[in-house]
């Protein structure tokens, strides 16, 4: 693909917007001039997850370009707390527990983005400025934003309405965010589209202080027809963590409306073969299972390799056509004996509670040695290689 091909693709290609406008930051790519560029990434959890790759892929093709990339991890940002579409504040956290959620963010996104060699994307982590500011340098940098301009937000008019609180900290994330371009002295920063208002606060403070423009990239959401993120929130968040079986499951429970999006935002199978897919499965000429089957072995091999997706879609296959027991589960060990069944589901750690324990075995959803569990009050005998099951996708092998 020669230069201006990639170009196009760097500025459409699961694309929502630019400022301050695609032609402008097209001219500013196409002058040969190099740029610094960065996306910043807070330590909400022990894993990256599926949205974040959607990001750190665009971060690559302007890697590929040759620009300089910053890979952000927002330990200083993370104790604050995002407050973007949230209807209460954030559960605040410690440096120390910011620190152990990111050990293995670079791992995971070294997948897609290149750490090393010529042109290696660059970590940072935003603490190394913002521990420095003092009260008086806050106060300065506050003072090129409106209160105006930070309770019109969505999040905090609803939160009015309904008489929850909003804490000043909130107030201060945008102001953090927008720093750290000022700080970095970046030309661009990308983001979801979730983060257009915290992009642009960087882009005015930037103006403000330094007189410079910064273009601002956000990605399209993976979200379903309700406008639904497939995050953590929702409780279908793909982690990069999680492993080849676990990935093409949990991607194979999407809803077929995500198959197309998906094939845009988090694989590399071109846009006209995507376009074609989707017309397909429009016209009933295509099967959506076989499609999201296409999605799941893509996206499994961006993040475990060709072998690992073969050998997850065969695992799928068996499991779950077949209905068959899966081929690898967690071993728990346990003494012999009478469990009740509620002790024994919170042991296996399939469920987070009792509670849960007692509503999924109402709802039909726990099987024993692939017997329906119908009664939450009875007692198990375990016995050696019972297989115990939650749902479709998660198993535990008993070893007495």
């Amino acid at each position: 693909m020669d230069q201006d091909k990639k170009i196009e693709q760097v500025l459409t290609r699961g694309v929502e917007n630019v400022y301050p406008s695609r032609e402008a930051l097209e001219q500013r790519l196409k002058s040969g001039k190099k740029i610094r560029l960065y996306c910043g990434y807070d330590a909400t959890s022990s894993s990256l997850h599926i949205g974040h790759a959607i990001t750190i892929r665009k971060l690559a093709q302007f890697q590929d370009l040759g620009h300089e990339v910053i890979f952000l991890l927002g330990d200083f940002t993370s104790m604050i707390g995002d407050p973007t579409d949230k209807t209460a504040a954030r559960k605040k956290m410690t440096r120390d527990e910011v620190l152990k959620n990111v050990e293995n963010y670079q791992k995971q996104a070294s997948r897609i983005l290149s750490f090393s060699g010529k042109n290696s994307a660059k970590v940072m982590y935003n603490s190394k400025w913002n521990d420095k500011l003092s009260f008086v340098d806050l106060i300065e940098l506050a003072s090129n934003f409106t209160v105006q301009q930070m309770i019109a937000r969505d999040m905090f008019q609803e939160r009015m309405k309904t008489k929850k609180p909003i804490y000043l900290h909130e107030f201060l994330y945008p102001l953090t965010q927008a720093y750290d371009s000022v700080a970095m002295d970046v030309d661009l920063e990308i983001g979801g589209n979730d983060q257009t208002f915290n992009m642009l606060c960087g882009r005015d403070l930037m103006m403000a202080v330094k007189d410079k423009e910064k273009f601002v990239l956000t990605t399209k959401l993976l979200v379903d027809s309700a406008g639904k993120k497939m995050g953590k929130t929702e409780g279908n968040a793909v982690s990069l963590d999680n492993d080849p079986n676990q990935m093409f499951g949990k991607i194979m429970s999407w809803p077929d409306e995500l198959i197309a999006l998906g094939l845009e935002l988090c694989t590399d199978v071109p846009m006209k073969e995507i376009t074609q897919i989707d017309q397909e499965m429009k016209q009933d000429k295509l099967n959506p299972r076989d499609a999201k089957a296409r999605l799941a072995q893509e996206i499994v091999a961006v993040h475990h390799g060709k072998d690992e997706a073969s050998s997850a879609e065969k695992e799928f296959d068996r499991v779950f056509q077949k209905k068959e027991d899966p081929l690898q589960m967690p071993v728990l060990k346990l003494k012999a004996g009478e469990h009740d069944i509620l002790d024994l589901l919170l042991e296996t750690k399939l469920v987070p509670s009792k509670s849960e324990a007692r509503r999924l075995i109402e709802q039909k959803a726990v099987k024993i040695d692939n017997q329906l569990a119908k009664d939450w009050q009875k007692k198990i005998m375990v016995k050696n290689g019972m297989i115990i099951n939650v749902g479709k996708r998660r198993f535990v092998k008993i070893e007495v």
